[in-house]
């Protein structure tokens, strides 16, 4: 495709999206972008949340690994499950009975209002690092596909990208996002099917148990990593980093939580849940496949390509034809955006909510407040990415996501355990510090746990280390029983 065809694409995309803007962006209210007015249908959202916990990052970079990492990604994904079973059943009956807006609200009837800002600002920390990321990877595709032709630089991409966001997510919010996600979510698993059959093809493989055996028989379909326990993919690591990476990057985080929260009712909202977590697992497992078919494919016609630049490569082949490649640019912006824009959303709702008491200010300025918050939250998310291109060179952007979610989420998921499983009340006014060195004690650890741990290699189970290093240092605060005296 030339980059003028690839314009148009996007163009005729974002018209649909921007469409679907105006449709449910008529109640351009408080309630409508923070709440959907607690009216979204539960199987839209289940459907829709596909694509927001894919997003561009899995779409690139779990095919992208497979020839490095085989399919051992699929043991976190088998750990999703499971967190997604404590979120149904623990976290979001907690959300509901509280009839929270934002569920960082839990931390400051639990513990106080240190507590609660400190959870907040973590989480505005996360979402944004891990929204930079996701939009990073697809500015980098866009910039390599379009706009290196026309010698426009990497920041102008970047600005472009996030204004698209900004323009269908102002006016509706949640309301919009849980309509455009079921959108995105269907385009990127059209994507995805359209391309493992294009490979198939090319590949000789003309049925589905053709490709099935294709997969089992080669030695990338490897799942199960169970004899070496220093290695950083061993199977009860993996399993474990994938079940709390779900309780903190979905149960833990508002951007997820808040479209659950649409849901009519708890029943309707843990019915999402379920339903989302097996259809999730059955996605990952067709992501793994294809990053196994386009490097079956790479090594055949001697393409160099490696990890995130695997799939766009191929995809973009001259003889993969028009067709494949506009679906994968359609599954990739889909794939990206989908994430995105409810990041955008969420971040708004969180900082007007939690950090400047939105409810509390005059009502005839709220919605004002309300958009420029908006603004400001996608400048921040431009400043971020563009300082990303400089870090972050030739790497797999998943595992950067997931290393980072570990430093980020570890004191919320502290915070939120110990609040649901003690009883314990806390000195609250010490909390932040102790949310600071959490981290920082996470990091030394990782970095020396060779020598620290007999060869031991800390994985994404840093998160949980985090989390029980968080949980520690709220015990140690937490005060004393006033004695009973006579």
């Amino acid at each position: 495709m030339s980059a003028t065809q690839i314009i148009l694409l996007i163009a005729a995309y974002f018209g649909v999206l921007i469409l679907i803007s105006y449709l449910t962006g008529k109640e351009d209210s408080n309630a409508a972008f923070f709440k959907a007015n607690k009216s979204a249908p539960w199987y839209l959202v289940a459907f829709g949340m596909i694509g927001a916990s894919l997003s561009g990052v899995t779409f690139i970079s779990v095919p992208g690994a497979v020839e490095t990492k085989q399919f051992g990604y699929f043991q976190v994904v088998l750990g999703y499950f499971f967190g997604y079973l404590v979120i149904a059943y623990v976290l979001l009956p907690l959300y509901y009975r509280m009839n929270l807006i934002s569920i960082y609200s839990y931390l400051k009837e639990r513990f106080g209002m240190v507590s609660y800002k400190t959870g907040s600002v973590a989480f505005l920390i996360s979402r944004t690092v891990g929204a930079a990321f996701r939009l990073f990877l697809v500015a980098k595709v866009l910039q390599l596909l379009i706009f290196n032709q026309f010698g426009i630089p990497f920041p102008i991409t970047v600005i472009f990208t996030i204004a698209l966001i900004w323009l269908y997510t102002f006016k509706g919010g949640i309301k919009t996002i849980i309509f455009t996600d079921t959108l995105q979510t269907l385009f990127m698993l059209i994507s995805v099917v359209v391309t493992i059959s294009f490979l198939a093809s090319a590949l000789d493989l003309n049925s589905i148990s053709a490709v099935i055996s294709n997969v089992r028989a080669s030695e990338m379909s490897t799942i199960f990593f169970l004899d070496d326990v220093n290695d950083a993919q061993f199977f009860i690591k993996s399993f474990l980093a994938g079940m709390f990476i779900t309780i903190t990057m979905t149960g833990l985080d508002q951007d997820m939580m808040q479209k659950n929260l649409t849901c009519r009712n708890l029943k309707d909202a843990q019915k999402n849940m379920i339903v989302f977590s097996i259809v999730l697992i059955a996605v990952n497992l067709l992501f793994l496949a294809l990053g196994l078919l386009l490097t079956q494919y790479a090594q055949q016609h001697g393409i160099t390509a490696k990890k995130d630049d695997l799939f766009p490569t191929i995809a973009m082949l001259p003889e993969i034809g028009m067709v494949t490649s506009a679906f994968f640019l359609l599954g990739l912006i889909a794939a990206a955006y989908s994430s995105a824009d409810s990041a955008l959303t969420s971040l708004t709702t969180s900082f007007c909510i939690d950090i400047i008491d939105l409810e509390k200010r005059p009502e005839d300025r709220q919605k004002k407040i309300r958009k420029q918050v908006h603004i400001m939250v996608s400048i921040i998310l431009i400043i971020v990415i563009i300082l990303f291109d400089t870090i972050f060179k030739d790497v797999s952007v998943i595992w950067e996501l997931f290393k980072a979610a570990g430093y980020t989420y570890g004191p919320l998921l502290g915070l939120f355990a110990f609040g649901i499983y003690t009883k314990k009340q806390i000195k609250d006014q010490h909390v932040w510090i102790i949310a600071i060195v959490a981290p920082i004690l996470s990091y030394i650890l990782n970095m020396y746990s060779v020598d620290l741990f007999n060869g031991y290699q800390i994985g994404f189970e840093i998160l949980i280390v985090n989390g029980l290093i968080m949980a520690l240092g709220l015990f140690l605060i937490s005060k004393k029983k006033t004695p009973i005296t006579a």
